[in-house]
């Protein structure tokens, strides 16, 4: 019996995640290669599926994300098999991943699509969550039911859309920057926002284009298959729109911001109490911050770097994801970023023969456009996992492929409190040095334009609101076009500057 499990399964191309860059990669290969087999390992009995693309522009992209049974996926495509079970070891010398579930399977071309897995601050406790999966969102969906009060520590995409729409509980939210968002923003457009996340929340959500996640039905299958300790694939977009993010109070919104600052300290209760430290009410007032004891007692206590005490239900970590690079780096020799991320070159190639990587599990090594940077996003994830299908494709024939046009430059589509925000090439001035220029138009409540220029030239620009202006700012960037003879009139509101580029 125990010869039979390790009877290796030959298999052209494997890809490893379900996530979306793995799915992409696999359907991809599935389509360029009908006749041959297409094997796709993931740990999690759901995969992420793209569904509803859009190509807005040239660059830019919307697409919904929906989780669905892998067998959906083979029932599409008859030729991809999905092993669910997670990867104990990649032994690259014999071209060979062995799975948890005991089997050998041999690649001829490998694809590792692993994804990245939140950074805690602190591993073990409790009362600190990580959002990261489906599953981890549900969880603290659960606990924000029985919470009065939560801390949110990080300044990325989740804690931003975290703290507006939490409701009913009053939200403490730690970041190390100066303004929120500072991975999205700068100050000004910070200072939009927050307008917007400080007064009561009482208009109506602009209308989801994509699809809300549906796990019910599947729990119990999920929960039967899946290891416990397995971390499924990224969130897709929107993914807090099928959560009911309720507390247990009636009030709408609370938030209090601490800035420059990180967390020091972490004690439960008791160990809290034997320290006799003190800790501080929420402050009532964002202008009036007098400083008062809480009498009120918590579960769990936050020290913070300011030397402020802030008792809690619990705490949510948001501060960012590490590549998922542990199971295969042992007896691998492959060349890794500082970020941790596996190095590929700009054919999605990693330093081992045959072995491709695609999405956050990778680390973009190659000279990259002057207007493109690689950030772990959803719509990263399924360019690379789209473009790696195509290398990979391609190597195989013996053939090379030219670069993916979506790699010219970074175009990002979200939306943030409600407000739709559009990303373009370096829309923070990223590595710009500091002869570079902002031309910014603001109208409060409504619209926050920003363009960056260098030598007259544009290089990226931040639209946040209905602006209608990022297929001409696409073209302004990707043509290069001399701008100094406009000068401050290129964001004049009383100019159609569409008229002038189009």
């Amino acid at each position: 019996m125990e010869a039979a499990r390790l009877t290796p399964t030959a298999g052209k191309f494997v890809v490893v995640g379900g996530g979306i860059a793995g799915v992409t990669c696999a359907e991809q290969l599935a389509i360029d290669f009908p006749s041959e087999d297409i094997l796709l390992i993931t740990a999690s009995p759901v995969i992420k599926a793209v569904t509803n693309f859009k190509q807005v522009s040239k660059v830019l992209e919307e697409f919904d994300v929906e989780e669905q049974p892998s067998t959906m996926l083979e029932n599409r495509f008859p030729n991809i098999k999905v092993v669910e079970s997670g990867v104990k070891q990649l032994k690259s010398e014999q071209r060979c991943i062995l799975t948890e579930d005991g089997n050998h399977h041999v690649y001829k071309k490998l694809c590792l699509c692993a994804g990245a897995k939140p950074k805690l601050i602190c591993e073990g406790n409790p009362y600190v969550l990580g959002i990261r999966d489906t599953d981890s969102a549900q969880e603290f969906q659960k606990q924000l039911t029985q919470a009065k009060r939560i801390m949110i520590i990080g300044n990325g995409g989740i804690a931003l859309e975290l703290v507006y729409e939490i409701e009913g509980c009053e939200v403490i939210w730690v970041i190390k920057d100066k303004a929120i968002g500072n991975t999205f923003f700068d100050a000004g457009a910070a200072e939009f926002l927050t307008s917007k996340l400080i007064s009561e929340k009482s208009e109506a959500k602009i209308a989801q284009k994509r699809t809300r996640y549906t796990t019910e039905g599947r729990r119990k299958e999920a929960q039967t298959k899946a290891h416990a300790g397995n971390i499924g694939s990224a969130l897709g977009p929107d993914w807090h729109e099928g959560l009911d993010l309720k507390g247990t109070e009636e009030f709408s919104h609370k938030i209090h911001i601490e800035t420059v600052c990180e967390v020091k300290n972490i004690y439960l209760q008791e160990e809290f109490r034997i320290s006799e430290k003190k800790s501080l009410t929420f402050p009532k007032d964002r202008h009036n911050q007098s400083v008062t004891t809480d009498k009120e007692i918590w579960p769990v206590y936050v020290e913070l770097t300011n030397e402020k005490i802030y008792g809690c239900d619990f705490i949510v970590s948001a501060t960012g994801v590490t590549p998922n690079t542990e199971p295969f780096l042992y007896g691998n020799n492959f060349d890794v970023g500082e970020d941790g991320g596996l190095k590929v070159d700009d054919h999605m190639h990693t330093s081992l023969p045959d072995i491709y990587a695609a999405g956050d599990i990778c680390t973009a090594s190659w000279q990259p456009s002057p207007v493109w940077q690689q950030m772990r996003l959803w719509t990263q994830a399924r360019q690379m996992g789209w473009y790696a299908a195509k290398c990979m494709a391609a190597a195989s024939g013996g053939e090379s492929v030219d670069m993916d046009f979506s790699f010219e430059l970074f175009a990002h589509v979200t939306k943030f409190f409600n407000y739709k925000v559009v990303l373009l090439g370096k829309y923070n001035a990223q590595g710009l040095g500091p002869d570079h220029e902002l031309l910014l138009r603001c109208t409060k409540g409504q619209e926050y334009i920003k363009a960056v220029l260098q030598n007259g030239r544009m290089m990226g620009a931040v639209l946040i609101g209905e602006t209608d202006l990022e297929e001409t700012f696409e073209n302004l960037i990707l043509n290069q076009m001399n701008l100094s003879a406009y000068g401050e009139h290129l964001l004049d509101p009383n100019i159609d500057i569409e008229d002038y580029f189009d």
